[in-house]
């Protein structure tokens, strides 16, 4: 059994850092694992983080897909 080591950011530092990303801060899209985000911020946390960003996200098969920008987001199919 594989152990979770403990991120050495803080969830605010974790947070900081990958809405620091060139992705992120152009407006574009960025991925995380729900996993990770539970286990280093919480979700509910994160989720207010998107809110108070003005940033939609959507969640499928276990990976958060966030637009980190504040257009409308339209599911196709």
């Amino acid at each position: 059994m594989i152990l979770a080591r403990p991120s050495p950011l803080s969830p605010n530092q974790w947070v900081l850092d990958l809405f620091s990303s060139k992705s992120a801060r152009s407006g574009g899209v960025i991925r995380r694992k729900m996993r990770d985000i539970e286990r280093y911020v919480g979700k509910a946390e994160f989720e207010q983080e998107l809110m108070r960003r003005g940033f939609h996200a959507v969640e499928n098969a276990g990976q958060l897909v966030i637009f980190c920008n504040q257009e409308p987001v339209r599911v196709v199919l």
